[in-house]
């Protein structure tokens, strides 16, 4: 199945959100990166809150459920590798 929003097609999830609300979103400022650092974790995700707070709310709504789905996956991993 392809998405479109307008004539545009959208090729994955976070260029459809891109599309649908007029603006990028930058994924990895609310997912964070696998090989990031305790303190840079810390920082990433206070910025991520301040940029949460100047988003219209169905781009914070998208944007905060990146930052659970990423924390999840991070519980996740770890109870994995304990």
């Amino acid at each position: 199945m392809k998405l479109y929003v307008g004539d545009q097609e959208a090729l994955t999830p976070l260029e459809f959100a891109e599309l649908a609300f007029g603006y990028g979103i930058d994924a990895e400022l609310f997912t964070g990166v696998e090989d990031e650092s305790a303190e840079d974790r810390l920082v990433r995700l206070d910025v991520a809150r301040e940029v949460l707070r100047d988003l219209p709310a169905p781009a914070a709504r998208f944007a905060s459920a990146l930052m659970r789905t990423a924390e999840r996956r991070r519980v996740q991993a770890w109870k994995v590798a304990a």
